[in-house]
């Protein structure tokens, strides 16, 4: 059971007043209820539903106004584990934090921007709303989460997004008015997800709040200067403390070009403060939301929509460096041939790679979607996510993830794995010691659903299950 510490708890009386505070207080103390959210670009809500009881006796039920939304009913230990979410069927994702993407709302048609994005749960989120196409970009400061972000990516198959690793403050200086959607969802102090973070409560307090605001600040003023006039940024932090939310979008309406817009949840959320400690706020800032622990049984979140009124200026502009990468199109020479011969070897329609750009890189090729529209390549620390790799012969060696992405539309060269130990020995990224009558490489199914490629060799049949992916325990139902 968590102890809230006396300065929290006196925080959070000043805040919502004593017996408010106390129901916050109570909620700490239960259990977090557990939420995932349905990739529908691979499986129905109705279908998860049934995968999860079936296979492996977890209930859940549908989320009232989020369709993509499940709640965990039953002992979930191994909800992380399975194929299915390997496979990113489905993403374990607090409730309250589904809910700046759809604040967003972005389309295929936006440029957007997740400024710090990692883990992945919203970028993906915001990938998946944009039925991967389109033109997402995803930025995020720490080097060893930029590997979970891609992870992320990769494990939900998605087809959109690249890859940045910035200060998210600085890349004003690269962008300026352009992009569509923009989403800040701010490094904070997390008041609001003591429930499952107890360790928040441990080295909370309102000075590492408020130095945690000038950041926030600055983020969110690099955001106003990336997004068009006429474009939109969502605001959201996971903490209730008025110095990182009302305090520092009352500093950018009062500054910059911008005003709030109503949002419409599919929660219960209550206004922004109006006023706090004696501050008046920008009048405006009721539409701003928060949303209570208690009331969603979920994360404590913020969130506020913006819109840009007018156009503003950088006053430096960061010199990029040329890249001598390029995207290309299926029917360019230099991709051509490898694609003809992935046709050829796994019967995948010619026409089926015109829905992609290409990027090839020392061997290796990696693929997006051909909606996807950037300048600048030497920016990214990945783009899409990756096609093949070109072996000493000059023939390509489909990856995995390329398999997974064009699934169904391999027709051939196909081995069906057909128990458990071969599924095992499959994900360990061992050698299944058959002989198929295939030669090179195949792609390998399980239940329907293709999990990866393969190997052929005179030893049988060698995994390419990567090795990220290898790395994670898989419970075999």
């Amino acid at each position: 059971m968590i102890e809230v510490s006396d300065k929290v708890h006196k925080y959070l009386q000043s805040l919502y007043g004593t017996e408010a505070a106390g129901k916050y207080l109570d909620f700490i103390k239960s259990d977090p209820s557990q939420y995932i959210r349905v990739n529908l670009l691979k499986i129905s809500t109705e279908g998860l539903v049934r995968r999860l009881l079936t296979k492996y006796n977890i209930k859940s039920v549908p989320v009232a106004g989020i369709k993509n939304a499940l709640k965990i009913q039953s002992d979930s230990h191994i909800l992380g584990k399975t194929l299915e979410h390997i496979l990113g069927y489905y993403y374990i994702q607090g409730l309250s934090s589904m809910l700046p993407p759809l604040v967003l709302n972005p389309s295929k048609e936006d440029i957007v921007l997740d400024l710090c994005s990692a883990p992945g749960s919203k970028t993906t989120s915001i990938a998946e709303m944009m039925e991967s196409n389109g033109t997402l970009l995803a930025n995020e400061i720490a080097i060893d989460r930029v590997k979970m972000l891609v992870f992320n990516i990769d494990r939900m198959n998605l087809m959109n997004t690249a890859v940045l690793h910035f200060k998210g403050e600085q890349l004003s200086k690269i962008y300026n008015n352009h992009f569509d959607k923009i989403l800040v969802d701010a490094p904070c102090s997390g008041l609001g997800i003591i429930q499952k973070k107890g360790e928040v409560n441990n080295w909370w307090s309102l000075e590492r709040a408020s130095k945690l605001g000038d950041l926030q600040l600055r983020l969110l003023i690099a955001a106003i200067k990336m997004v068009k006039q006429g474009g939109e940024i969502i605001y959201s932090t996971c903490t209730l403390t008025v110095e990182e939310n009302e305090a520092i979008i009352n500093k950018a309406l009062r500054k910059y070009p911008v005003e709030l817009e109503d949002i419409s949840l599919p929660v219960n959320s209550i206004d922004a403060f109006s006023s706090f400690a004696g501050e008046m706020f920008h009048p405006s800032i009721v539409k701003a939301r928060r949303i209570l622990p208690w009331e969603v049984d979920s994360d404590g979140f913020f969130i506020a929509k913006f819109r840009k009124t007018e156009e503003t200026q950088s006053p430096e502009k960061n010199q990029i460096k040329p890249s001598n990468l390029k995207l290309v199109s299926s029917s360019s020479k230099e991709i051509k041939k490898y694609l003809s011969y992935i046709s050829l070897t796994f019967g995948v329609d010619e026409p089926v790679f015109a829905e992609y750009k290409y990027i090839v890189k020392a061997g290796d090729i990696y693929f997006v979607n051909a909606g996807w529209d950037e300048d600048n390549l030497s920016l990214f620390e990945r783009i899409g996510t990756r096609f093949g790799v070109v072996n000493k012969n000059g023939e390509l060696t489909l990856h995995t993830q390329a398999a997974e992405t064009l699934n169904e539309r391999i027709t051939k060269n196909i081995y069906e794995i057909t128990g458990k130990d071969e599924l095992k020995i499959y994900l360990d990224g061992g050698i299944i010691k058959k002989q198929p009558d295939i030669k090179n490489q195949c792609a390998v199914k399980y239940e329907g659903m293709i999990i990866g490629t393969a190997v052929v060799t005179d030893s049988g049949i060698k995994s390419r299950f990567p090795r990220a992916k290898r790395t994670q325990e898989i419970f075999i139902a």
